[in-house]
């Protein structure tokens, strides 16, 4: 299973999405997923809208390249428009091992088109089948309310069709989150192709057995 601190690997809420948390992430063998928008012509580093203070996502295709392209990368999509800007970072910066997703549907169909690697989305909100499922790399499931519905029938389907599966941990939506784990790691699911975004991936790391 691939473990993904979300939004780095931060201490204190401050510190979400800050360069430090994301290099900390890295340090310490985690990808990450993070939040991309544009700010005077740039791409930087947001969940809310941005500011001159915001981190600039070159700076952090340069990290991830100075790892060799070995963490992935979940690019959580702010803005439309963004694909020009993002595909020449993605080239120039020899990234591969990330994936694009939250963008609208007429965006999935331009990041698509222009074959940029993106998870389409299941939650209890959006209903099965997933849009653009066939060309999509992979499917971020994502339970708002509560984690029933996803079951190991439901994982195994997708991984059967040789998609990723990313699954949001529940303490991202201030739920509990030990069950949910305890349902992934009792289950007989070829982990492989599974991933995790998660607040506290140490502790996941540890649960799941230490695999990375």
């Amino acid at each position: 299973m691939k473990i993904l601190s979300h939004r780095g690997l931060w201490r204190l809420p401050e510190e979400r999405n800050s360069y430090s948390a994301l290099v900390r992430s890295l340090e310490v063998g985690y990808g990450f997923e993070s939040d991309i928008r544009d700010y005077c012509e740039e791409l930087v580093i947001s969940h809310n809208p941005a500011d001159a203070q915001c981190v600039k996502a070159e700076d952090v295709f340069r990290l991830l390249h100075q790892y060799n392209d070995k963490y992935c990368f979940a690019i959580n999509i702010k803005a439309d428009g963004l694909i020009d800007s993002l595909s020449h970072m993605l080239n120039k910066y020899h990234i591969t091992n990330y994936f694009c997703f939250d963008m609208s549907v007429p965006q999935m169909i331009e990041y698509a088109a222009a074959g940029l690697n993106f998870f389409t989305r299941l939650s209890e909100y959006e209903q099965e089948p997933p849009v653009l499922m066939d060309k999509a790399s992979g499917i971020w499931i994502d339970a708002f309310e509560n984690s029933s519905w996803i079951t190991d029938t439901l994982l195994k389907s997708y991984l059967n069709m040789g998609k990723q599966v990313c699954l949001v941990s529940p303490e991202l939506h201030q739920r509990s989150y030990i069950e949910f784990w305890k349902m992934i790691k009792d289950s007989n699911i070829d982990t492989t192709q599974l991933i995790l975004c998660t607040d506290i991936p140490e502790e996941a790391n540890l649960f799941f057995g230490g695999e990375l």
